[in-house]
């Protein structure tokens, strides 16, 4: 598949496949069985096969969520995560600030993480934006239009232009997030509404991307477009080499004296 051969060209680990660790919370899956006939495996394991079918040998995947031991992702388990997907909607407030710290530290040492949907709320991004992350949204039984507005990014390789959703939950600004780095994909919805669902930011030396399509009450992570941006966020995301716990250096200039 000349997709997954781009996927494998562009993946940033050598010869070694990309550790992805899908993490969900799981909850929805269990108490509403709209979302278990949607997703009878978790919404997580609906995620990480769409990733592998579109990524092939780039990757590795795993599912891990909230109630598994140490939330998900104790430190074997996050040690050895090259790429971190996110999706959470109502329990953000049971993911400990230990566990956010560590995820948050591993970024800014190289893992990449690709936050989902409704995660726009997690702790873990709201800790890395700086901001609240709010947004306006509607759950209408909306159609969305992803548009591409970078074509030459990594992410939006293979995609086309619109992506069409025919149900989904709204999505509007203002989105109180820090101007991405780069904007790879905006939204519109049928009630006029327009979206930045899909932005790129570095922290540290971290990648982080956003793609907000997929809410949980409709079958959107089943739509083999979306699939294909998350397999592509997942390798861009990922790490150029080995994590790194050392700051960045700052070398001043021969010029510069300090006092």
């Amino acid at each position: 598949m000349a997709g997954r051969a781009a996927l494998a060209e562009n993946a940033g680990m050598g010869d070694e496949p990309i550790r992805v660790t899908v993490w969900g919370e799981g909850r929805h899956e269990k108490r509403d069985a709209n979302v278990r006939e949607l997703y009878p495996d978790g919404m997580h394991a609906t995620i990480a096969a769409g990733i592998a079918s579109q990524a092939g040998s780039a990757v590795t995947v795993r599912c891990v969520a909230l109630d598994d031991p140490g939330q998900g992702l104790p430190a074997e388990v996050l040690d050895s995560t090259d790429v971190l997907t996110w999706w959470g909607h109502i329990a953000h407030d049971e993911v400990s600030d230990d566990l956010v710290d560590r995820v948050q530290e591993a970024v800014l040492a190289g893992m990449g993480l690709v936050v989902l949907h409704s995660g726009h709320w997690s702790k873990i991004f709201k800790r890395l934006m700086g901001t609240s992350c709010a947004l306006r949204w509607r759950n209408g039984d909306d159609r969305e239009l992803v548009w591409t507005v970078d074509p030459t990014h990594p992410v939006a390789a293979g995609v086309p232009s619109p992506i069409s959703i025919p149900s989904q939950e709204m999505y509007g600004e203002f989105f109180d997030i820090p101007a991405p780095d780069e904007l790879v994909f905006v939204s519109s919805f049928t009630g006029g509404e327009v979206f930045r669902s899909g932005c790129a930011w570095r922290r540290g030396r971290g990648r982080v991307f956003y793609f907000s399509p997929g809410d949980q009450d409709y079958p959107v992570y089943h739509h083999p477009d979306v699939r294909r941006v998350i397999a592509n966020a997942a390798v861009w995301a990922a790490p150029a080499g080995p994590r790194s716990s050392t700051p960045i250096a700052y070398a001043a200039p021969d010029w510069f004296v300090g006092s």
